[in-house]
């Protein structure tokens, strides 16, 4: 177990990963970053990054990395393409519907298999 070295900053993490059975590009991203944040009521100050690496490192790794800045921290999502996996994690210094959250990301992404885990 992690020592909590700033027990004064309120902190919740959920990480969730899945495998997705819907088309996956640089849009449907944007659109999970719309509506994660409005189900959740978490609030946006910029537009969301998104990279694709396109060619360079390994075949298998192909996907997207991605970030959206939350007033109060941020969601980062990770997607391998080629294995039909995604690997997020919504932080956060408020509290949040953990529930919603994993409910509404496996709508979402059509997820065949998921799994979460709140720390």
């Amino acid at each position: 177990m992690m020592k909590n070295l700033a027990p004064n900053v309120t902190r919740k993490r959920l990480m969730i990963e899945l495998i997705y059975s819907i088309a996956v590009d640089k849009n449907t991203i944007q659109d999970y970053f719309s509506k994660i944040t409005a189900d959740l009521k978490l609030k946006a100050y910029g537009k969301p990054i998104i990279f694709s690496p396109g060619g360079k490192g390994k075949e298998e790794n192909k996907g997207y990395d991605a970030f959206v800045p939350l007033i109060d921290s941020g969601i980062s999502v990770y997607v391998w393409t080629s294995s039909r996996f995604v690997s997020l994690i919504i932080y956060t210094c408020k509290d949040f519907d953990s529930k919603k959250a994993v409910e509404t990301t496996k709508k979402f992404f059509n997820a065949t298999k998921s799994e979460f885990m709140e720390f």
